[in-house]
C-alpha cells in the first residue's frame, strides 16, 4: 500500500500540533507501508518507505492583491503544484485546510480515495478572519467541500466528532475517532537542566509552563492576565511564537510588557525551539498550563504528562478526553458565549481560575507527585503512535 500526505507542515517547517502529528504518523506509517509527504517549503529528503517533497507558492504574483488575500492565494497555487506531478497513491490523505484543496484535486483528478483528519474547524475559528479577511470564507469553502467529499475522516476526539456532524453534511459512518498520539521514548523526563540555564530560569524555584503559537484559540492572552493572581515565587514560562497577526502580536507585547512592571520572573521565549529543548523545559517544569478556547485534542497536554508534569487545562474539546481531572491534571471550567468566537464570557474569572488551579498544584506537592505518575502511565495506555498508524491503515484498507 502506498498514502500520499498532503500538509502545510513537514520538519523543519513545523509550527504547531498539526504538524507534530504529521511527522510521528508519517514515520510509525512508514514501517507498514510506503508514504509519500507533499508538503509546503524545500523539503527533499528520501528514506527507505518515506519521499518528502516541498513545493513553495510565490507570493510575488500576488503583491496587487490585499495582503490578507496572499496566503489564500499562495496556498491554492501550491495545491496545485503538489499535484502536477501526478498520483499514484493508493489513499490521499489530508492534513489541514491549507492542503485539502491538494485532496479535491486529487480525487477529482485521479480518482484516488481521500481521508480528512480534523485537526480543527473552521467554523469554530472565527478569529481566522483576523488573519486572512474574506479568504476565511474560502478557507471554510475549501474545508467543507473537501470534509464533504472525503470517503473517510478522522476526529482526533469524541467532541472533534460530534462537530463534525454538526457543522457538515457527512454520514456518521464516514467518521472514525483516532487519537494523537506522542514517541514515548523521545517525550519522556530527562534530567538535564541546560535550556532552563541559557534562558535564565532558575531549576531551584517552581514554575509554569506554556507552549504553543499566539493566537486566540491557544488562549495564551488570557494566561498572560492571570499571572497577577500566580504566586509570586512562582516562575512563569511562556514558550510562544509564530503570532497569527501583528495585532495579536502586538496585544501580546502589551500585556507582557505590562506583568513584567510588577514581577521579575517572567520568561518569554519566542523562538520555536527544537524538541530536545522543550521537553527540557517540560520536564522541570511544576505545572503546564494549557488555557486554550477551542482544541480539538491538546497534543502539547500529552507531551507534558509524558515528560511527568502536571497539566492545568481549560475543559474544552478533546482536552476533557486527555486530562483527567484531579489524576493527571486539573480541569478549568470556563463558560464560553454561546455563538462565535467562544471566548469566556467572564474573561477575568477565568484567568483568576487558571491562576487558582497552578497555585493549587504548585503547592501541594503530594498532589503533583501523583498527577506525575498518573500523567506518564495514561500516555503510556493510550496514545502510543505504534497503535495509532495501525489503526489509520486499517482505515485506509476500508476504503481502497
Amino acid at each position: 500500500m502506498k498514502v500520499l500526505f498532503f500538509t502545510k507542515e513537514f520538519p523543519p517547517y513545523v509550527y504547531g500540533g498539526a504538524g507534530v502529528h504529521v511527522e510521528y504518523l508519517a514515520d510509525e506509517l512508514k514501517q507498514l507501508m510506503e508514504v509519500d509527504v507533499r508538503s509546503f517549503g524545500d523539503q527533499k529528503i528520501t528514506a527507505e518507505n518515506l519521499n518528502v517533497t516541498g513545493f513553495l507558492g510565490n507570493h510575488q504574483h500576488y503583491e496587487s492583491t490585499e495582503k490578507k488575500l496572499q496566503t489564500i492565494f499562495n496556498t491554492m497555487q501550491t495545491n496545485l503544484q503538489m499535484n502536477a506531478t501526478g498520483v499514484d497513491a493508493d489513499v490521499v490523505h489530508c492534513h489541514t485546510w491549507y492542503a485539502q484543496f491538494a485532496g479535491i484535486m486529487a480525487k477529482l483528478c485521479y480518482g484516488k480515495p481521500l481521508v480528512i483528519t480534523t485537526h480543527s474547524l473552521e467554523p469554530l475559528r472565527p478569529w481566522k478572519r483576523e488573519q486572512l479577511g474574506r479568504g476565511y470564507d474560502a478557507s471554510s469553502w475549501i474545508e467543507k467541500t473537501a470534509i464533504e467529499m472525503a470517503d473517510a475522516i478522522i476526529a482526533v476526539s469524541e467532541e472533534t466528532k460530534v462537530d463534525v456532524q454538526t457543522h457538515f453534511n457527512v454520514n456518521e459512518h464516514k467518521i472514525k475517532v483516532i487519537y494523537n498520539g506522542i514517541n514515548l521514548q523521545q517525550y519522556q523526563y530527562t534530567e538535564t537542566t541546560a535550556t532552563l540555564e541559557k534562558f535564565n530560569i532558575d531549576p531551584s524555584k517552581p514554575y509554569v509552563l506554556f507552549v504553543g503559537r499566539i493566537t486566540r484559540q491557544k488562549g495564551i492572552i488570557h494566561l498572560v492576565n492571570a499571572i497577577k493572581h500566580i504566586d509570586t515565587n512562582t516562575q512563569i514560562v511562556l514558550c510562544a511564537g509564530a503570532p497569527d497577526t501583528e495585532e495579536i502580536a502586538k496585544e501580546m507585547q502589551e500585556s507582557v510588557a505590562a506583568v513584567k512592571e510588577t514581577r521579575n520572573n517572567v520568561f518569554w521565549i519566542e523562538e520555536m525551539l527544537p524538541k530536545e529543548e522543550i521537553i527540557e523545559l517540560y520536564s522541570h517544569a511544576t505545572v503546564f498550563c494549557c488555557p486554550s478556547i477551542y482544541e480539538p485534542f491538546g497534543i502539547i497536554n500529552i507531551e507534558a504528562m509524558a515528560c511527568k508534569t502536571a497539566v492545568v487545562a481549560s475543559a474544552v474539546g478533546g482536552i476533557k478526553e486527555v486530562v483527567i481531572p484531579n489524576e493527571t491534571g486539573i480541569l478549568i471550567e470556563v463558560e464560553q458565549q454561546n455563538a462565535a468566537p467562544f471566548e469566556p464570557v467572564d474573561p477575568e474569572r477565568f484567568a483568576k481560575d487558571l491562576a487558582d488551579g497552578i497555585n493549587k498544584v504548585v503547592n501541594d506537592e503530594a498532589l503533583r507527585a501523583q498527577m506525575e505518575i498518573a500523567g506518564r502511565k495514561r500516555v503510556e495506555d493510550f496514545f502510543d503512535w505504534k497503535a495509532i498508524a495501525k489503526q489509520t491503515e486499517n482505515l485506509y484498507k476500508s476504503i481502497i
